[in-house]
């Protein structure tokens, strides 16, 4: 696991306690786009579950982890794909 995805799951376990945590470096697919960098961990899909989400819409979930993350968005993460559910939902 590279640094990146470690902080990444660091930063959303400390911040949501999930319930489940999926990180996927995707950036291999990504290499040559723009914002690519040639040691990967720049783009990334990320699942998560977590009762902080309850009752939350779905752009409102996609803001509270951005705020979690806006130092890595800011900076070594170009893209990320995100589901963030709430106990009880389907994927």
């Amino acid at each position: 696991m590279g640094r990146i995805t470690e902080t990444l799951r660091k930063k959303l376990s400390a911040a949501f306690a999930p319930e489940m945590l999926e990180i996927q470096d995707d950036s291999a697919r990504h290499a040559g786009h723009s914002g690519a960098g040639p040691d990967g961990e720049s783009h990334f899909n990320i699942t998560l579950c977590a009762g902080a989400f309850a009752g939350h819409t779905r752009v409102s979930r996609q803001r509270m982890v951005y705020k979690v993350l806006a130092e890595e968005l800011a900076g070594p993460v170009h893209a990320l794909s995100l589901t963030a559910l709430a106990p009880g939902e389907g994927r």
